[in-house]
């Protein structure tokens, strides 16, 4: 057998040539590109199309009677979101800088406020608190352990931390 140096990478008996290399690989051309390109293409779908949720969050409905802004659907949110109304009400009183008590299937508050405010909160509150960071599933659940408030995924079992107890 023949010494071999440490870079030899192919043993003394392998023969190399370009009628071996060529039997083996196939040249592919510009238009077999593009239509393996296509065909993954179709197969992936639209690529700008966004990704559908199946949280459907409802829009607020804001009627202002004198100084108070009546909420008019805001029970519906806590449905759709499964998280307590008290919760919910305490995170937008907060935001909101005002008062507002429960009232049925309504919230009032305290003074005027504008109706792209509350779309604008109740967004930020889905991104921060019912959203799973990891997997973006909206399957998740609260959890407080000690002082410290986690959100459970259902979806994926990942375990974040909360900022604040609205959840």
């Amino acid at each position: 057998m023949q010494n071999r140096k440490s870079n030899d990478v192919l043993s003394p008996t392998t023969h190399i040539n370009q009628k071996n290399i060529t039997s083996f690989v196939k040249v592919q051309t510009k238009s077999d590109y593009e239509s393996l390109l296509k065909r993954l293409q179709d197969k992936l779908g639209n690529e700008s199309r966004k990704a559908v949720s199946r949280l459907e969050v409802p829009t607020a409905q804001i009627i202002w009677v004198g100084q108070r802004t009546i909420f008019r659907n805001f029970m519906e949110f806590p449905k759709a979101l499964r998280r307590e109304p008290a919760k919910l009400l305490l995170y937008l009183n907060k935001e909101l800088a005002s008062a507002g008590y429960i009232a049925g299937e309504r919230v009032i508050f305290l003074g005027r406020k504008e109706p792209s405010s509350f779309g604008a909160l109740i967004d930020r509150y889905v991104k921060d608190y019912v959203i799973c960071p990891v997997c973006g599933s909206p399957d998740t659940r609260t959890e407080k352990n000690k002082k410290l408030g986690f959100l459970l995924c259902e979806a994926c079992g990942a375990r974040s931390s909360i900022k604040a107890n609205y959840a």
